[in-house]
């Protein structure tokens, strides 16, 4: 959600008569989405991206130079050049309506694969799950890529320009994580559900019991409005989560699974007793190392519910890299992740699962969760199941989307903002 309160943050400060520059950046920042973006909604300042805080050094030079309006200009002209490009990208990717993209929902076979019943049904707890099984699960790609070294694992402790940094850091990391898995100085607690649950629309239907006759909670699903060529091609369809689900008229006894875990269960404490004495190298270390436990225990758990818990692949045997590569059966997305934009949907799932009781997570009012080192979604079972990205959405997407919601068009503006295909602003004007 940090996308979209920068975008609130620009507002603030424009309200309140700010003048002062505002420097955006890090890893899920652009230059486009500051021009775009954050930009129009500080006119009375400057917005400037900036690559990351090594490269703030330059840019505060210029800024506090007797030429920083001549800067500023600079920095306009591109942000102009690349907002008009920007406008013109979006408006040659042509979208479909709401009703067209329904017309053509993906639509699984579900007489060929019967789903399976859950070896048990509501929530169960993994508390203090073990650390061991999680250290050979790790993922180690994305964690060099957060030290902005480059290349794929086990490769790149060999590469010719990144080698001697990875090695030296894998060997730092390796022996950080021998200490908190031998010294327990990181606790792991999960919690993993399922339900009965349906198709009805664009959202899923959880029933409280087998019975299916009374609805527990609903979740809601966001739909492809890309413009595609009808077939029976899963890559042509215009997908939403939903229709990896039975529909409730069918006759298809369906189910859904949800989880969320975290490997961060003292890592405040554990960076905090680095910090107190400025060592901010092994801080951060300790930090990503949580995360990728948290990581690691998602995919751990995963593979538990696929072969034991909802058993719908008990013969299943793959490579550390196979699940890398996520060639299982079935898919875990995420509420604020592609295929499911919205991070209100987080609510629902932490509500299904008691999720906080039962594992220390909370969520923030922005729906980030707390520990950081966390992970938490839904499980599909399908076999035809797969990731995909929603991407840009219309209007009319947005007032359906708002009345499933009990919500007013404002605040699914706001909370959709990211996926938005249209300016509010500027529709708000028009009428």
């Amino acid at each position: 959600p940090s996308l979209d309160e920068m975008c609130h943050l620009a507002s603030e400060m424009e309200r309140e008569g700010f003048d002062i520059p505002l420097l955006i950046g890090g890893a899920t920042t652009s230059r486009v989405h500051t021009a775009v973006k954050i930009h129009p909604n500080y006119a009375r300042g400057q917005s400037i991206y900036v690559t990351d805080a090594s490269r703030a050094v330059g840019v505060c030079s210029r800024l506090m130079s007797d030429d920083r309006e001549g800067f500023y200009e600079e920095v306009r002209a591109e942000y102009v050049q690349l907002a008009e490009t920007h406008a013109r990208g979006r408006q040659n990717k042509a979208r479909v309506s709401l009703e067209a993209a329904r017309a053509n929902s993906f639509k699984p076979d579900f007489a060929m694969h019967r789903p399976v019943r859950p070896s048990f049904l509501g929530t169960r707890a993994l508390t203090e799950f073990p650390l061991e099984e999680l250290v050979e699960l790790i993922d180690w790609t994305p964690f060099f890529s957060a030290w902005e070294i480059k290349g794929t694992f086990p490769g790149v402790l060999t590469d010719n320009r990144y080698g001697p940094a990875a090695k030296a850091l894998y060997d730092d990391a390796r022996r950080m994580l021998d200490e908190i898995v031998s010294a327990r100085k990181l606790t792991a607690n999960g919690v993993v559900g399922f339900w009965p649950a349906a198709a009805d629309g664009d959202d899923i239907v959880v029933y409280k019991d087998e019975e299916r006759a009374e609805e527990h909670v609903r979740l809601h699903t966001l739909r492809q409005q890309m413009a595609r060529t009808a077939g029976t091609s899963t890559g042509r369809a215009n997908l939403a989560l939903a229709d990896f689900m039975a529909p409730a008229n069918s006759g298809v006894p369906d189910y859904i699974g949800g989880f969320a875990v975290t490997a961060g269960i003292g890592e405040e404490e554990l960076a905090k007793s680095y910090a107190a004495v400025n060592d901010d190298y092994n801080k951060i270390l300790s930090q990503a190392l949580a995360d990728r436990l948290a990581e690691a225990f998602a995919e751990r758990l995963h593979q538990i519910v696929r072969k034991e818990l909802w058993g719908y692949a008990p013969e299943e045997h793959l490579s550390n890299a196979d699940l890398i590569a996520e060639k299982y059966a079935g898919i875990r997305p995420a509420p604020g992740y592609p295929a499911q934009p919205d991070h209100t949907e987080k609510g629902t799932l932490f509500a299904m699962l008691d999720a906080e009781a039962q594992t220390g997570i909370s969520l923030t009012e922005s729906y980030a969760m707390w520990p950081g080192s966390a992970v938490s979604g839904l499980y599909f079972s399908h076999p035809e199941s797969h990731y995909f990205g929603v991407g840009k959405i219309e209007r009319d997407q947005v007032v359906d989307y708002a009345a499933r919601k009990g919500w007013d068009l404002e605040k699914a503006e706001r909370w959709l903002a990211p996926i938005l295909n249209y300016d509010p602003r500027r529709m708000e004007a028009a009428e």
